[in-house]
């Protein structure tokens, strides 16, 4: 269980990455940062919404396992709370 909840987190991070990156680009653009700040803080923004996707995995792989989902009902379930959690 830990194996799958772990592969998911790598997952779902590799496949958000994109998304992270061009929020934060656009948060940064909006801020009208450059340079080093705007690295700074494109940075941070990325780590801090890995941090958010993974806190939401876990939490959300919780709520399956207490639920006794397994299977499709289980993936669906996840990717759902996952997707509510994170805004995404």
């Amino acid at each position: 269980m830990k194996k799958f909840t772990a592969l998911l987190t790598v997952a779902l991070l590799t496949l958000s990455a994109p998304a992270f990156a061009a929020k934060c680009e656009a948060q940064a653009a909006e801020k009208k940062l450059a340079g080093a700040a705007k690295n700074s803080f494109v940075q941070k923004c990325e780590k801090d919404a890995a941090a958010a996707l993974a806190t939401a995995t876990a939490t959300c792989e919780a709520q399956a396992a207490d639920k006794k989902l397994a299977g499709a009902a289980k993936s669906s379930f996840t990717q759902k709370c996952i997707k509510d959690a994170t805004g995404g």
